[in-house]
């Protein structure tokens, strides 16, 4: 996530902000996060998830902190700051958000004290989610922003870019273990977690942008009913997690930040991806 407005909401809200408030003091992990970002929002869900100790640590994108800069001169959120060398004080920094995640995985993999892996211990199945979290990311929410930009002098009508962004979510479900409710069957997964800040971001459309989301409503998916009756089932089971509830801010403080992505005047890096048609950030 790059620069964004300067009229945000400068911290977390709601349950977030509770959550932000036991995880301020110093921890050898750190969590370099901006509140509105839905690509932090994974990190922070799998460090919910396998109940890692770590610090909060809120980012303001117009002033930056040196010692932010010099950890990761990129500036970009979310950024992890790891404990290394042999007293555990000096910090290395991870970013990208997938890589974060994984890395959180497998360095906290102790399941009596972490809880179940997120990534599949068979090396067939733990490729397979990786395939489908690509998919996440390389088709799924590039069609979001797409949808959510949307002009009317836009090359392409909103027409296609709904049609485009719910083929996508079809796809996504019709690979989803048929009795779930999470992606993979039973437990949640990567994959889960690596769409979860879009699912709960979905009500912007209806919000901000005309016909919106236009998902059909259950028995109303004809010869897709099946597929999205699948859908439904795997929303309620994310949106219902702990750890998604409590990385979401208040509603009405992420209207401003989509607002600006609905107008399409937002100068964030995904923004000015979507528009040039380049691989997001």
């Amino acid at each position: 996530m790059g620069s964004v407005d300067t009229e945000l909401y400068p911290q977390a809200s709601g349950a977030a902000a509770s959550l932000v408030a036991v995880h301020t003091a110093p921890q050898p992990l750190k969590l370099y996060a901006g509140w509105f970002c839905p690509f932090v929002q994974r990190a922070w869900i799998v460090l919910e998830e396998k109940r890692i100790p770590y610090q909060y640590i809120e980012i303001n994108p117009y002033h930056k902190a040196q010692s932010f800069l010099d950890l990761n001169p990129r500036g970009l959120v979310p950024t992890l700051g790891c404990p290394a060398g042999p007293d555990g004080k000096e910090t290395k920094p991870l970013y990208e958000s997938n890589i974060i995640c994984e890395y959180l995985d497998e360095s906290y993999a102790d399941t009596a004290q972490h809880g179940p892996r997120l990534l599949p211990s068979h090396p067939y199945e733990r490729a397979r989610c990786r395939i489908w979290t690509d998919f996440v990311g390389s088709r799924i929410v590039p069609a979001f922003y797409r949808f959510c930009q949307h002009q009317p002098h836009s090359a392409y009508s909103i027409e296609e870019a709904r049609a485009e962004f719910l083929a996508h979510l079809k796809t996504f479900t019709a690979e989803a273990d048929a009795e779930g409710p999470f992606f993979l069957g039973a437990n949640i997964s990567m994959v889960d977690i690596a769409l979860a800040p879009w699912l709960i971001r979905l009500w912007i459309f209806d919000h901000f942008k005309t016909g919106g989301l236009g998902m059909p409503g259950p028995g109303q998916g004809g010869q897709d009913e099946v597929t999205w009756a699948r859908w439904r089932k795997w929303a309620a089971a994310v949106e219902e997690r702990r750890s998604v509830q409590e990385t979401t801010s208040s509603k009405e403080r992420y209207i401003p930040a989509y607002q600006r992505y609905a107008d399409n005047t937002t100068q964030s890096q995904v923004a000015q991806a979507t528009r040039s048609g380049q691989r997001l950030p």
